[in-house]
C-alpha cells in the first residue's frame, strides 16, 4: 500500500479488525519512510459494476460517491456513523447481488431512496429532492403529501 503522505510502497500493517459489521476489514497502516500513520478499509468486491445514467452515459459505480451523497442526506440527523455504513454496504452488497453487472442509475436511486425511508425520513426527503430534481417548493409540499398517510374520514 502506497504512503498518502511521502508515497512510499512499503507500508507497514500496525492493526487489523474487522469494520462495518465484519463486512471490511479496517487496517492502521505506519509508513517507515516518513512515519505516517493512516488507515486503510478492505471490502469484498463481488463484481465490477457499471452505472447506466439517464443520458446513456455509462460509467464506473463508486462506492464512495454513493456514500458521500447518503452522508450528505444524513447531515445533522440522529443517526449513527455506523449505522449509515452498514447501510450504504447493505447498498452494495444488493447492488452486486441483482445479477447484471450494468445497472440503471433509477434503480440505485430507487434503492438508496427505500433504504433512507426506513432510517430517516427527513434524509429521505433531501435525498429525494436531489434525486426526482425538485425545482420549487410545491415539489416538496406534493413529495411530502404523499408520505402522510391519510387522514381518517371524519363522521
Amino acid at each position: 500500500m502506497r504512503c498518502p503522505f511521502c508515497g512510499n510502497t512499503d507500508t507497514q500493517v500496525k492493526d487489523s479488525r474487522p469494520a462495518e459489521d465484519h463486512a471490511a476489514i479496517r487496517r492502521r497502516r505506519l509508513c517507515p519512510a516518513c512515519a505516517g500513520r493512516f488507515t486503510t478499509y478492505e471490502r469484498v468486491q463481488l463484481r465490477d459494476l457499471v452505472i447506466i445514467k439517464k443520458n446513456g452515459k455509462r460509467e464506473e459505480f463508486d462506492r464512495d460517491k454513493l456514500a458521500r451523497s447518503i452522508r450528505i442526506a444524513m447531515q445533522k440527523r440522529p443517526v449513527e456513523a455506523e449505522r449509515v455504513e452498514q447501510m450504504i454496504s447493505g447498498i452494495v452488497r444488493r447492488l452486486e447481488s441483482m445479477g447484471d453487472s450494468d445497472i440503471d442509475s433509477d434503480k440505485i436511486g430507487e434503492i438508496v431512496m427505500d433504504s433512507l425511508a426506513r432510517v430517516d425520513t427527513v434524509a429521505y426527503v433531501r435525498f429525494a429532492s436531489v434525486y426526482k430534481n425538485f425545482q420549487e417548493a410545491d415539489d416538496f409540499e406534493d413529495f411530502v403529501h404523499e408520505l402522510r398517510p391519510p387522514e381518517a374520514e371524519k363522521d
